[in-house]
């Protein structure tokens, strides 16, 4: 989390058995308010590998009276979906057992399931059939650099007014902290580039970070190919999870609809992440 350390105050916890860490609560805090990172895609309680459930109530007694000597008012929590870890019914067993707790909002991830009878719609795989000698799919560091520079940045801002949440210099920071788990996928038709998609793999969960498309992408349904390829890409190399983010977003509705239907298309079916407010001081 250090790249963006200067956007957050840090209010990380560690929490020792004797000697031995058994649990980590990355966090952030505002006014009284502590916040499971706000600098991270999901947050809460990251536990040590085969944790007795019995030291749970002791985990959690740790925290909450650290919390009110540190006057705390609130911790707010964005639950680990269970497409990550298995680690995160037991999480929720510790936030849902305070009964000062709310459910404040709830992010829709869409991911597809390698287990499930997933379809992909049939239109996105007669676009993916178009990938012929002409297309292109080039993985790597130089391709981040390109995407980020060539794509990314002025799409976002030609379409959206918006930049991407890392920059090209935090990326790269990232991708050479973890070489093998941040690889960048673009595709070219000829020597254009036409879509590039960002891969964030963690265990045996796949997330696509970041996909966008040229113009001449866009006419081509470059980005649909790219998707397809990637997903059966990851289901032969036995991967459980194919995650495409969330659809929330500032709308009355609370979601995009047509992101939504667009996912959904892919295969993708709704998990719920709960952000759940616990009140400390009472």
């Amino acid at each position: 989390m250090e790249y963006h350390q200067d956007r957050f105050e840090d209010y990380s916890l560690l929490v020792f058995k004797e000697n031995n860490v058994v649990a980590l609560l990355p966090a952030n805090v505002t006014e009284h308010i502590v916040y499971s990172h706000q600098g991270l895609t999901y947050g809460g309680l990251i536990l040590a590998d085969g944790i007795e459930e019995s030291l749970l109530e002791n985990i959690q007694n740790e925290i909450f009276s650290y919390l009110k000597n540190d006057r705390v008012k609130y911790l707010v929590v964005k639950v680990l979906p269970e497409i990550y870890s298995s680690e995160a019914k037991h999480c929720l067993k510790i936030y849902s057992k305070n009964n000062n707790h709310v459910v404040e909002n709830q992010n829709m991830v869409l991911a597809i399931d390698y287990n499930s009878d997933f379809k992909i719609h049939k239109t996105k795989l007669k676009r993916f059939k178009k990938l012929d000698s002409s297309f292109r799919i080039k993985e790597g560091r130089s391709e981040l650099v390109n995407f980020w520079n060539a794509l990314l940045v002025p799409r976002l801002k030609e379409k959206y007014q918006s930049k991407p949440v890392h920059s090209l210099s935090e990326i790269e920071y990232l991708q050479s902290k973890f070489k093998n788990e941040i690889v960048q996928y673009n595709i070219y038709k000829d020597e254009s580039l036409l879509a590039g998609i960002t891969i964030f793999i963690k265990g045996k969960t796949v997330k696509s970070q970041y996909g966008i498309a040229s113009v001449e992408g866009e006419k081509n349904y470059a980005l649909d190919i790219l998707f397809v390829y990637l997903i059966e890409k990851f289901r032969n190399e036995g991967k459980q999870y194919f995650s495409m983010g969330t659809v929330n977003n500032s709308s009355e509705l609370g979601y995009s609809k047509g992101m939504l239907k667009q996912k959904q298309e892919f295969g993708c079916r709704v998990y719920m992440q709960d952000v759940i407010k616990i009140t400390v001081d009472d």
